[in-house]
């Protein structure tokens, strides 16, 4: 009449994995990640000790060249009167952004999201210690787009992986690594 509390038999055990999977592409996206932090944090301190605050720089005429200014908000400006909002959502991009990175598809998925990572990060570090305070800080940009749009090394990692992952998604096959351990584990039951 009442529950079975004993322990299940060998053959009647399941095993599920809890631990994140560590794999070469994991290593790989991590690096990624860290030269895209460094890049954008090395570019910006060469921004600020260089360029003066709004001035025009060209590189090629008036469609490319550098340009200091500090963003409070988030693309074009946006939300600047809620920079902590975007320093919590910058947070919770990295913490999802390293939970799928734990767990790449394919080759390209892995090449995104190390450039996802590196530009969420190092943007999460602008607003987290950069004047005027503690998760109110201000992003570094200075690459003006024929005044369209003044980003960072950040940015263009951002764009970039974001760009990668929708190829990704819809042309990169499953990893035939993955998909051989996926059979053999249901196989297996």
């Amino acid at each position: 009449m009442g529950a079975n509390w004993s322990s299940p038999t060998l053959n009647e055990r399941i095993t599920v994995s809890t631990s994140p999977r560590w794999t070469t592409a994991t290593l790989w996206i991590s690096i990624q990640a860290v030269v895209w932090i460094a890049l954008d944090q090395v570019s910006k301190w060469w921004a600020e000790s260089t360029l003066n605050f709004g001035e025009y720089e060209p590189l090629v005429g008036d469609l490319f060249g550098f340009r200091l200014v500090y963003n409070p908000g988030a693309a074009f400006g946006l939300a600047a009167e809620h920079t902590w909002v975007l320093s919590i959502g910058a947070a919770i991009a990295v913490v999802g952004l390293t939970w799928f990175s734990l767990r790449p598809h394919h080759w390209s998925w892995a090449l995104g999201l190390g450039a996802l990572l590196g530009g969420a990060i190092s943007h999460l570090f602008d607003r987290l210690f950069r004047e005027p305070g503690f998760a109110t800080g201000h992003i570094v940009d200075f690459l003006d787009y024929a005044g369209f749009f003044v980003g960072n090394v950040a940015d263009i990692a951002l764009v970039g992986g974001a760009g990668v992952l929708i190829l990704a998604s819809l042309f990169a096959p499953q990893d035939p690594v993955e998909d051989a351990q996926t059979s053999e584990s249901t196989e297996s039951k």
